[in-house]
Parts: C-alpha cells; sequence; structure tokens
C-alpha cells in the first residue's frame, strides 16, 4: 500500500505550486460526481446488468468526474476490453461527443473485439467507433480532450505485446490537444515490486515516471479505489481479491 505520509506531502507540494501559478491562468471548474451527465452515464439502461454489479467496487462516477470528462468531449479509450467505461464515457460526453476505442486486433483472427456489442448499438452507442492500433501513434481524426485507460495500462509493458511504453505515451501525448488530459487507472503491485505481467500489476511510481518522461505534467491522484486489505500479492482474477484490488487512479496534463 502506498505511503500515507508521503502521499499528503505530495499533496501539499501540488497545491503550493496550483497556488504560486499566475492569477492570470484560468482553470476550468471541476466537475463533480453528482453532475447530471455523469449520474445519467451511471443509470444508463443499456449497460448490462455484468457491468452494473460491479459499480459499488469500480466507482463510476467518481472516476469520471475525476477525469473531468464533459458534455461534447473527444475521448480515446485505450485497450477499453469488454467496454465497462466505453458506454458510461459514451453517454457521458452525448451525442455531440466522441469516444474512439484504440486497440491492437483480436487476439485471434477472425475474432470480433470484445467491446463489438456497443459499436453495433448505433440506436445507443453511436457516437463511439474503433481505431486499431499499434500504439507506436494513435491516428484520431480530431484532437483528443482526454485519453483514458482504466485496469488496462500494464499490459504495454507485457512483452508478447512489443510496445516500447515511452512510443505509447508520446503517442498518447501527440493525439491529445494542448491541455488536454491523460488519466491512467490500474492495478497496484505488491511493495517493491515494479511490474508483475503474470498478476496484472504495476507500480503506481512507475507509472508516473513514465508518463512524465512523455512531456506530461502531473496533476493529481484518486484514492478512491484504494483498498488496504489487498497487498498487491494476489493475481487481480483471483476469487478473493476480484474486483477489489487496491487500484490507483493518476491525472496529467499535456501542457499548453
Amino acid at each position: 500500500m502506498r505511503n500515507t505520509l508521503m502521499r499528503s506531502l505530495a499533496y501539499a507540494a501540488l497545491g503550493a505550486a496550483v497556488f504560486g501559478m499566475s492569477a492570470c491562468q484560468t482553470m476550468d471548474p471541476p466537475v463533480m460526481a453528482s453532475s447530471a451527465h455523469i449520474a445519467a452515464a451511471v443509470a444508463d439502461g443499456g449497460r448490462p446488468a455484468a457491468d452494473t454489479e460491479r459499480d459499488a467496487n469500480r466507482k463510476p462516477a467518481e472516476m469520471v468526474a475525476f477525469g473531468d470528462v464533459r458534455p461534447g468531449d473527444r475521448v480515446g479509450e485505450l485497450i477499453p476490453g469488454g467496454g465497462y467505461m466505453t458506454r458510461i464515457l459514451s453517454k457521458a460526453v452525448g451525442p455531440t461527443g466522441k469516444v474512439y476505442l484504440f486497440s491492437g486486433p483480436p487476439r485471434q483472427a477472425g475474432q470480433p473485439q470484445a467491446f463489438q456489442g456497443i459499436l453495433d448499438d448505433k440506436a445507443n452507442y453511436g457516437n463511439t467507433a474503433f481505431i486499431e492500433t499499434d500504439f507506436k501513434t494513435l491516428v484520431a481524426p480530431e484532437p483528443l480532450d482526454l485519453v483514458w485507460t482504466s485496469q488496462n495500462y500494464h499490459d504495454l509493458h507485457n512483452p508478447g505485446r512489443n510496445i516500447d511504453i515511452n512510443v505509447a505515451n508520446k503517442a498518447v501525448y501527440s493525439a491529445l490537444k494542448p491541455g488536454g488530459l491523460y488519466v491512467v487507472l490500474d492495478h497496484q503491485s505488491a511493495k517493491g515490486v515494479d511490474f508483475d505481467a503474470q498478476l496484472h500489476r504495476i507500480d503506481m511510481a512507475r507509472v508516473k515516471s513514465e508518463v512524465l518522461a512523455a512531456g506530461f505534467a502531473f496533476v493529481e491522484e484518486s484514492q478512491v479505489l484504494d483498498n488496504p486489505a489487498d497487498d498487491g500479492t494476489k493475481g487481480v482474477f483471483d476469487a478473493s481479491i476480484r474486483g477489489k484490488t487496491d487500484q490507483f487512479i493518476l491525472k496529467f496534463r499535456k501542457p499548453g
């Protein structure tokens, strides 16, 4: 578990930095978890029961609020998996927004993507589009307001994917408009463990270091998915911890 004292000091330092900014620099007001568009997105009747049953642990309203997701936003979602966040992001950005799903080819040739059902549901999620990528470039048809990845950043490190994480993070940087956000949510590894492909975990400090190296500025961390009962030594699919892992959420901004 991360050291609470060290995190508090980091927040204090961040607060001091923000206080010291020029008075002429303005920031958009934060989006609160109670915002109507977020509440409506989570309450979307098109979401399957398998997703809504996970809400108590995944806290989607708080996550989307942390990402400052707004109606009309252009969002890129990296490795969306089965689309748990895709449906919510789609409804949160609304009909004037767009959600681009960046992923590699299906694991088995000829098989559909796990999120194909969302793409096919034009009536409910017509603002979603799939863009196949090797993560060396993220070729969106327009600059993005937000790039989001949840519980899958660690997969970019898997040797079998042959992805250079530095190149991938710079691709995210290039895809964002100036001032755009990059939100990374993942399973925290055990103390002293940098990355564990078998357990599907990665250390928060490593993620932060890698993203900052791509040119991003750190904004803040959310503790909403902290779980002190998980020491990071079990695989995320272990029945005793599945759905309840200790997770970090980091927010970065592209300067400009």
